[in-house]
């Protein structure tokens, strides 16, 4: 089991820099690869729930050093997306999989409108209920905060052509964060994705949901995994995204953490 940057205690979301004051919230929707022991592994071998289907590698850590970076509180979600993906309105075909990239998931077929509700109700609505009550803490003094998801993807899915990006940003209909973003990157040589290696006007779930919805600043980055294999690596891009996010944050005027 890899080193994960929250006890491995399986709960439903870990916190990060808790007390920070800054308005600025960083969300790792697939940061973990637990299962709940009651759940017997899901039917799958450890090494299959370690594969990018039962979690995004790399991104927990990311996470981490970013909220160090932009002192800034971040929560993380506390188990396999296989069990529940936090990233999915529950119901949604794709919150609790039967099938992945190739991979049957023996412990999520058939089950039964009781066993997702419960699911649900166990390590998703915790997650979510979490953020909201982040968010209306950092917003105490009537200022809006900013929302940064965090991801990674695999660098090649079901056998197709290897994905060019090293750095993807994704959004929906709030461009605002994201474009400038994007245009900084690519700035700095980089091919970045604009809303590749994934559409987040179809898969933006938690930052629909708790930015867009309330009109909050928001944005969702993707890097690639095998560019996050190792402290070195994940710290230099920590180092990137933190100072490009802090010049922006700052232009929005949320450079600075509330007195």
């Amino acid at each position: 089991m890899p080193a994960l940057p929250f006890p491995p205690h399986i709960l439903p979301f870990h916190r990060l820099n808790d007390g920070s004051r800054r308005p600025l919230l960083l969300l790792c929707d697939h940061a973990s690869p637990l299962v709940p022991p009651d759940l017997n592994g899901l039917g799958l071998t450890e090494a299959e729930r370690l594969r990018h289907i039962g979690w995004d590698p790399g991104a927990a850590a990311l996470t981490a050093a970013l909220a160090q970076r932009l002192d800034a509180p971040a929560l993380l979600a506390g188990v396999s997306r296989l069990v529940i993906d936090c990233n999915r309105p529950p119901g949604h075909a794709t919150s609790i999989c039967a099938e992945s990239d190739g991979t049957v998931i023996p412990g999520n077929r058939d089950l039964s409108a009781a066993a997702r509700r419960l699911r649900a109700e166990r390590w998703y609505d915790p997650y979510h209920q979490a953020i909201a009550a982040e968010l209306a803490r950092l917003e105490a003094d009537g200022a809006a905060a900013a929302l940064v998801a965090v991801h990674s993807f695999t660098p090649c899915l079901k056998g197709g052509a290897p994905r060019p990006w090293p750095v993807g940003v994704l959004w929906n209909q709030d461009g605002r964060l994201a474009l400038p973003l994007i245009r900084a990157l690519r700035g700095q040589g980089l091919a970045c994705g604009d809303n590749e290696p994934y559409s987040g006007r179809l898969a933006n779930h938690t930052l629909d949901r708790h930015g867009q919805a309330a009109g909050r600043l928001h944005v969702s980055l993707e890097l690639r995994q095998s560019d996050l294999e190792g402290t070195a690596a994940i710290a230099a891009w920590a180092d990137r995204l933190a100072a490009l996010l802090d010049i922006l944050l700052a232009e929005a005027g949320l450079a600075d953490c509330a007195e």
